[in-house]
């Protein structure tokens, strides 16, 4: 086997690991510190509120607090060169989503909460990054195609689960604590795929091999691609914490908002896909300026009209292009830093969460003194199209 791990107290498997197994298992990986250790909050807090007397601002706090947690996951990873503590970083991340995701049962004290809120945006920057970068360099190791659409089905996968497990969970249990408790018990069956499978690390002569490749990174590209995706954070961000809101605002529409969440889900899986065949007819950065300007006709969709039709369309079109624009964009910039995918990644996300953070902050804003949201779209699909424009002023890639 040409990737034993070394040392061998890092030890995964002994025998080589197939594709698929490496694939399913970072499936499972994001399922558990996405899915879980971020995106069941979302569907779990209206129980969290109505049972426990949560308000909206310390709810929107505690949402903060989450988005803090991936900031400071982004931020070790960005700057962490060893592969092996990346490997146990990722490993650590899989337990703790697992924990913290049944934690959130333990206590109604909001202190404890935001601990937990903020150990599970540590877990999701683990799968997002570190899991992704291992990932990626494996394939480069292996001599298979670098791309990772297929890893990034666990997106949209980990938002159906989480959409649609909250809907039977509150079914069965109605108590908000049981519900955090099934969906940590639920984590065991992603865990188990996710640790068994983890992307070996490469033993030291690969590792210099790969470490010989120069960075193709120049400062200019990658503040472009930062300011970009800055952008496209600022367009995920704004729909993903306010489709739900938005659709429910609709009287028409009451009680449809989990539904347009699960349909961004099942949008984001197939997709992958379809962005990773879009790129090499078209090109890299050609691909993520089509995904852009499709996202950005998602989100004006429902400014302009109230109707079902128009939230279901605007949720297929956000589910099936954001996870384009990540899948591409971390694939591409890990591919110029074959050396260290992982770290690149992370500071290129950077400017993603920063956007993460704005955003709600300032599209709350505008909804509190107009009453609504469409000014809040507006001002994202012009964010978006500057996105867009950026993009067009680097050279395209294959």
């Amino acid at each position: 086997m040409h990737d034993e791990v070394n040392p061998p107290s890092d030890a995964v498997l002994h025998r080589p690991l197939q594709a698929w197994q490496v694939m399913l298992g970072g499936i499972c990986g994001l399922v558990l510190t996405i899915g879980l250790a971020r995106f069941a909050y979302t569907p779990l807090l209206p129980a969290l509120q109505a049972q426990t007397g949560l308000n909206d601002a310390a709810a929107g706090a505690l949402a903060a607090v989450n988005y803090g947690g991936y900031i400071a996951g982004a931020l070790v990873a960005a700057w962490m060169d060893d592969v092996r503590w990346r490997h146990r970083f990722y490993s650590a991340g899989l337990w703790m989503a697992l924990l913290t995701t049944a934690a959130m049962a333990l206590s109604s004290w909001w202190p404890a909460w935001a601990l937990w809120r903020f150990l599970g945006g540590l877990c999701g920057a683990t799968g997002m990054l570190l899991g992704s970068g291992l990932v990626l360099g494996w394939l480069m190791r292996q001599g298979r195609r670098p791309e990772l659409g297929v890893y990034f089905i666990g997106l949209g996968l980990g938002i159906v689960v989480s959409a649609l497990g909250a809907k039977w969970l509150s079914a069965v249990w109605p108590e908000w604590s049981d519900q955090w408790l099934a969906f940590g018990v639920m984590g065991l069956v992603f865990f188990v795929p996710a640790w068994l499978w983890r992307p070996p690390v490469p033993p030291a002569p690969a590792a210099a091999a790969v470490a010989a490749a120069p960075p193709q990174l120049s400062r200019r590209w990658m503040w472009i691609m930062a300011l970009s995706y800055f952008a496209a954070g600022w367009g995920f961000v704004i729909s993903a914490t306010f489709t739900v809101a938005i659709v429910e605002r609709e009287p028409a529409l009451a009680g449809q908002g989990a539904w347009v969440w699960a349909l961004v889900g099942l949008a984001a899986m197939p997709a992958v896909f379809l962005w990773d065949r879009v790129a090499r007819r078209l090109g890299d950065i050609r691909a993520l300026m089509l995904a852009f300007a499709l996202q950005t006709l998602s989100i004006v969709l429902p400014a302009v009209s109230g109707s079902l039709l128009a939230a279901f369309v605007g949720a297929l079109g956000y589910g099936a292009t954001f996870i384009g624009i990540v899948s591409l964009t971390l694939a591409l910039v890990g591919r110029r830093a074959p050396n260290n995918p992982g770290k690149a990644m992370a500071r290129l996300t950077l400017s993603y969460g920063a956007a993460q953070m704005l955003a709600p902050v300032v599209a709350g804003a505008m909804a509190q003194a107009t009453g609504g949201f469409k000014g809040a779209l507006w001002l994202t699909a012009a964010v978006m199209l500057a996105g867009m424009a950026l993009l067009a002023t680097l050279p395209d890639e294959g």
